[in-house]
């Protein structure tokens, strides 16, 4: 890996210039809101079967199943950005994502459990690819390296909160009026954040780069990107089973919030840790800074082998989440570097599903291990060995031959560390 964009350590900016840079706000803003749906449809899909007399295992189901075609297809929506454009996929996509969960709560999730499985599988697939998007219009918006690397770790940090304001509001709605409702407003976000992005000028004359006449040279997988994805499917690891870990700690200590407390502080974590690490830029080149993250993501795990009591092991929590954004963040530079101009949006796509394979895989493992504590609080340590490995192995200067290519970024070809 030896990705370019790498801004001096003494380069400093402030969120105030960066959100008051054109479009920035907007673009930041319109993908929070339209990437709500994210945190707030699940949720909501296991409480409207749960009101309609199901089983939770079976909105458990429809719920993995939302998220899992909204993950599978991301690359697929990803290359079809970088040929079409962002406007011709992103809006017929929130449309008939939209559309979808206005449609549930009226096919009787128990009276027509097929129908429903067909209409929760169509809204995955249609969630409307927001988060590879933005990555794909930073370098347009913000030329300068250091306002760009300082937006894409703010970018990166607030995630957290879609996931903590998500199921707050989906909670808050049902208890108020009904599931259905929660629903309403879930579509009805996700149509207004991507119209506020699409609508943006610099998304409406978005044009990806064209492909080159050699075939070879938009070859999107090649080794260093290849092995950077497995390392992101460790860190997803870490984060599915952290999940199930919660779940487990709140079961121990006969303390059911701790299930919601403890990925919060992970949230948080990550949240607070973005606004540090994007606050300046830092020395050493971006593998280096990927390694570094890495380590601290693994050390970070480490005391949950001791089974800490609840307010120690929220403590734990917040750390390796302060880690997370600098993984993500130098993930998505890298990345940058390593996929073929033509393709660049699809190759974000790829590693947002890396992440989300791995959480999945995450989450499935740490099921089976909820009976054997000390495997479960093991887990997210092995994950996160899993990516620290990968990325050692991966740090020579392994790469393609189109690496350093993306001139457009206006930054020297740098060094792997």
């Amino acid at each position: 890996m030896t990705p370019t964009d790498s801004p001096t350590s003494s380069a400093r900016t402030t969120y105030g210039a960066v959100l008051g840079s054109p479009h920035v706000a907007r673009l930041l803003g319109g993908t929070l809101v339209g990437r709500l749906p994210n945190g707030m449809a699940p949720v909501a899909i296991v409480l409207l079967v749960s009101t309609d007399g199901g089983t939770l295992a079976f909105g458990g189901l429809l719920s993995a199943l939302y998220g899992l075609a909204s993950a599978l297809s991301q690359p697929v929506k990803g290359r079809l950005m970088d040929r079409h454009g962002q406007t011709r996929i992103s809006g017929p996509a929130a449309i008939l994502n939209s559309a979808a969960l206005l449609t549930l709560p009226a096919t009787g999730t128990t009276s027509s459990p097929a129908l429903a499985t067909v209409i929760v599988v169509l809204g995955g697939l249609a969630a409307p690819p927001l988060e590879a998007g933005l990555r794909a219009l930073w370098p347009s918006v913000l030329p300068d390296p250091v306002r760009r690397h300082t937006a894409l770790a703010l970018d990166t940090g607030t995630q957290g909160l879609l996931y903590i304001t998500g199921p707050l509001l989906v909670a808050a709605l049902t208890t108020a009026h009904s599931p259905a409702l929660a629903l309403t407003v879930t579509a009805a976000l996700g149509l207004t954040g991507t119209a506020l992005v699409l609508t943006a000028p610099p998304s409406r004359t978005w044009k990806p780069s064209p492909a080159t006449s050699n075939g070879t040279a938009d070859r999107l997988f090649s080794t260093g990107l290849i092995l950077l994805f497995v390392a992101l499917v460790g860190v997803g690891v870490a984060i599915g089973g952290m999940n199930v870990w919660a779940v487990a700690m709140a079961e121990r200590h006969h303390t059911d919030l701790l299930a919601g407390v403890l990925p919060a502080a992970f949230s948080t974590g990550s949240f607070l840790g973005g606004l540090l690490y994007g606050h300046r830029t830092w020395p050493g080149a971006p593998t280096r800074q990927l390694l570094t993250g890495a380590a601290g993501f693994l050390l970070g795990w480490l005391p949950l082998l001791a089974l800490p009591a609840p307010a120690p092991a929220t403590a734990v929590a917040f750390v390796p989440g302060a880690f997370l954004t600098l993984i993500v963040a130098r993930a998505f530079t890298i990345t940058d570097t390593l996929a073929p101009p033509a393709r660049t949006t699809e190759a974000y796509a790829w590693l947002i599903l890396s992440i989300g394979v791995g959480q999945a895989a995450g989450t499935a493992l740490a099921g089976r291990l909820s009976d054997h504590p000390h495997a479960l609080a093991a887990l997210p340590a092995g994950g996160a060995a899993l990516a620290l490995a990968v990325l050692f192995l991966a740090r020579p200067g392994r790469t393609p031959a189109h690496c350093g290519r993306h001139r457009r970024h206006g930054a020297p070809v740098g060094t792997a560390g």
